[in-house]
């Protein structure tokens, strides 16, 4: 189907709001609600674009997508500083979400919570979760309108295409990271013709995502299928083990596993919270079971993060010690709770858990039965305790989700791109995209070069100078890192961070 001769938006750029920073331009742009009728009812999006330096030199313009699903892409950073020299690097709110045309289920942003609650523990929890998710998904029924069947991240892809045209660009540069990543894929098969250049940084497996490799595994959670917290576990074990081998860590305990303790600590906390007492010496703060698992996964995404993850499960150790009875903890620092898609604190536009459920739901297969989580839940806690039931359960919505995408893309995934896909990925373990999933999408795509880095963490890019360099390369050259390369990080988890 393509874009399906839509028209093509005109942009007219200017001063964004005053909240961002000067540098940035900001645009609005119209585009079909649906790519079958193209010249019928429309949405808005909202851009943002950071113009190349040397504007003279001009190579192009990048798409950046910073992941979710349902996150604002409006305004990004600089990729590499060689890239902010010679691109204009353009980010959007892709449709539904934040300042374009937003996906909104509830008049109460409060009512939010009854979509993004952490994972259940008890039979009572379970209970309560799958009725909130019920009722978030009625309300949706009732006010979303009709975007939320044209939420797929297909219909973002055609969305990106119209935008190509529009700055005039006649191949698309794109970098993707986490549910970025699969925009890239997507594009890169709805529009093979189109692509110069495309990066997927921590990346998804498209099949996995959306239907599995098998007719069983479309009855499946698709955060189960994914994986995503194989690389949790991974990733905590590569904490761990550089924990134990770095004298900086105040985690290290000489002459006990640190894998035991940690699972210490979860089967206290599995008994009930903990208090411990946040910087800056406040009022003590309750940490359950399930926000010491979040708060863990979250300070995996940044390796760099590693220092103030220790003091944190030191703290929680100390707290959960036999005989400590009722007394608050010191911690440097508490971690931010791992992200939930979608969810974003903001002021200044509206952004609920819907807007990413809207996306996830539209593009993956799940069970009808919300009662089959418990199963997958339990498995998943089995392989890795905490991370596999706080990933499955991030999609109970979809099963009585309210809508659907006809437009959704689920295949084939191979086909041959103008030029070469490049694939990126951390081998020590990404806690919410597998390495393995960078392996199989290089391996599935049409014409892609798997580009590795020797770390852990969620995406490679501004953490290594040798993935920076390649990612000059390959956006200003057109050359890709010999097959095999594998990069180093530029530091160790606990040298301090500059």
């Amino acid at each position: 189907m393509g874009t399906n001769g839509a028209p093509v938006p005109e942009l007219s750029w200017g001063p964004c709001a005053e909240w961002v920073s000067p540098e940035y331009e900001c645009a609005e742009a119209e585009v079909p609600l649906s790519y079958r009728d193209p010249h019928g009812e429309t949405i808005t999006l909202a851009l943002g674009r950071l113009p190349a330096v040397d504007q003279a030199n001009k190579l192009g313009t990048i798409f950046y997508n910073p992941g979710g699903p349902g996150g604002s892409g409006r305004i990004l950073p600089e990729l590499t500083p060689e890239l902010h020299q010679r691109f204009d690097i353009v980010g959007f709110d892709p449709r539904g979400v934040a300042e374009s045309t937003p996906l909104r289920c509830f008049d109460d942003p409060a009512q939010g919570e009854l979509l993004a609650g952490y994972f259940p523990v008890t039979p009572g929890e379970t209970r309560q979760r799958i009725a909130d998710t019920r009722k978030g998904a009625r309300l949706c029924a009732q006010n979303a309108g009709p975007l939320i069947g044209h939420m797929s991240t297909a219909n973002v892809a055609r969305d990106m295409d119209l935008l190509r045209q529009a700055l005039g660009e006649e191949q698309a540069s794109y970098y993707g990271i986490s549910y970025g990543s699969h925009l890239g894929t997507v594009y890169a098969n709805l529009f093979p013709e189109n692509v110069r250049s495309l990066v997927i940084d921590a990346v998804l497996d498209p099949v996995e995502w959306t239907t599995g490799s098998n007719p069983a595994e479309r009855f499946q959670p698709f955060p189960y299928r994914l994986g995503s917290f194989d690389g949790s576990q991974r990733s905590l074990e590569t904490f761990l083990a550089e924990c134990e081998a770095d004298e900086r860590c105040a985690f290290r305990e000489p002459g006990r596993d640190l894998g035991e303790k940690y699972d210490a600590i979860l089967g206290a906390l599995r008994e009930g919270p903990v208090d411990i007492l946040p910087p800056g010496a406040g009022e003590p703060v309750e940490v359950t079971y399930q926000q010491a698992v979040s708060s863990t996964l979250g300070a995996l995404y940044d390796a760099s993060g590693s220092a103030g993850l220790a003091e944190f499960l030191q703290a929680l150790s100390d707290a959960t010690e036999p005989g400590v009875q009722a007394r608050s903890v010191p911690v440097a620092e508490i971690p931010e709770p791992a992200p939930q898609p979608g969810f974003q604190e903001q002021d200044e536009y509206y952004a609920g858990p819907e807007q990413g459920i809207g996306v996830f739901c539209a593009d993956t297969d799940n069970p009808r039965n919300p009662w089959a989580w418990t199963a997958y839940g339990r498995k998943a806690d089995r392989e890795a305790p905490g991370f596999g039931p706080q990933w499955t359960w991030l999609s109970l919505p979809c099963a009585s989700w309210p809508a659907s995408d006809p437009d959704r893309y689920a295949g084939p995934w191979d086909k041959q791109t103008a030029n070469p896909v490049l694939v990126v990925g951390n081998s020590l373990g990404d806690p919410a995209t597998p390495y393995e999933d960078a392996v199989s999408t290089a391996q599935r795509l049409g014409d892609a070069r798997l580009l590795t880095l020797e770390s852990f963490g969620h995406g490679a890019r501004g953490n290594s100078a040798c993935v920076d360099s390649a990612l000059d390369a390959y956006f200003i050259e057109g050359r890709l890192p010999a097959e095999g390369t594998v990069c180093q990080p530029d530091r160790k988890p606990f040298d301090p961070v500059s």
